[in-house]
């Protein structure tokens, strides 16, 4: 009886293994995230939100690295390495930078354990808590709060911080920040590594910031498009520029050495004027009879 059920045991886990195969085949991107603090009400939650973008797979490490060892992609040997600790396999075709930046915008609001730390400084605000008069009231005491009695409820008489950013949440703040279903904590899922074409990429390497990413390529840009405008390279971006500059060049030397073309005649003609009637009025100081009548002042 033992050994068939054995041999029954053996077979399923070798189906799991073969549908899992088959699943990673699939998909062009497998990634590994860590499961560490994730709780399953979370995951049901963004397996929801995000059941078009990717395939969510909860499987045991062994399983995991027999299906990759049997997958024909590229290189995903590689991948088993960073398999390490409590993971879930993602399946998806999402680039996995795209992915990374999903994973983080995309928290979810949960409640606090004991020992949690406080992302920011938790607040019970001022009002009716529901709760009827009887232990509520001490356990809010305990934690800091004060009430009152109105209408048959116990009322958080003002805002009241009960845990500040950084500390550690004691088990009487986490008991009725429950019980008043305040989710202080978000979490998001952390990518862990990633496999696409051949290619591993770690939580490091997917851990972009977008804002700081943004601005090295507006820098970029600018430190390109100047080097394209000082060494007279043109390109589609910068021709025009340089065309204009080129121009006005152009322009200022003709005029500087009185070189006449169509387009500069008239400001080498005004320029000369002026320097005629500026010469004649500085001879005129010293000789007024020496300068000519009408250019005289």
């Amino acid at each position: 009886m033992a050994q068939i059920l054995e041999r029954s045991t053996i077979r399923r886990k070798a189906q799991k293994v073969e549908n899992l195969v088959s699943s990673i085949d699939q998909y062009n991107v497998i990634a590994f995230v860590s499961l560490h603090k994730v709780r399953a009400i979370q995951l049901q939650e963004l397996a929801k939100r995000f059941r078009s973008d990717f395939l969510m797979k909860t499987v045991k490490n062994a399983l995991v690295k027999r299906a990759l060892e049997s997958s024909e992609k590229k290189n995903i040997n590689e991948l088993i390495k960073h398999l390490i600790g409590s993971n879930l396999l993602l399946l998806t075709d999402m680039d996995p930078f795209k992915l990374s930046i999903l994973l983080r915008k995309n928290k979810i609001k949960t409640t606090a354990k004991a020992g949690d730390i406080a992302q920011n400084d938790i607040t019970i605000p001022a009002g009716n808590t529901g709760f009827p008069p009887g232990p509520a009231i001490s356990e809010l005491h305990e934690a800091g709060v004060r009430t009152r009695i109105e209408s048959g409820s116990v009322w958080v008489t003002r805002d009241t911080i009960v845990a500040e950013m950084g500390e550690a949440i004691p088990a009487k703040v986490a008991s009725i920040l429950s019980k008043l279903g305040v989710k202080p904590l978000e979490v998001n899922l952390q990518l862990v590594a990633a496999y696409d074409d051949g290619l591993i990429f770690t939580k490091e390497q997917l851990s972009i910031d977008l804002n700081e990413t943004t601005k090295q390529f507006e820098e970029a840009y600018k430190q390109a498009t100047n080097l394209s405008i000082n060494t007279h390279y043109p390109t589609a971006e910068t021709i025009a520029t340089i065309l204009r500059i080129a121009h006005m060049e152009a322009k200022a030397l003709a005029i500087n050495s009185a070189y006449f073309a169509p387009e500069v005649a008239a400001e080498i003609l005004a320029r000369a004027y002026s320097q005629m009637t500026s010469l004649a009025s500085q001879i005129a100081k010293v000789n007024k009879d020496a300068a000519p009548k009408d250019l005289q002042e």
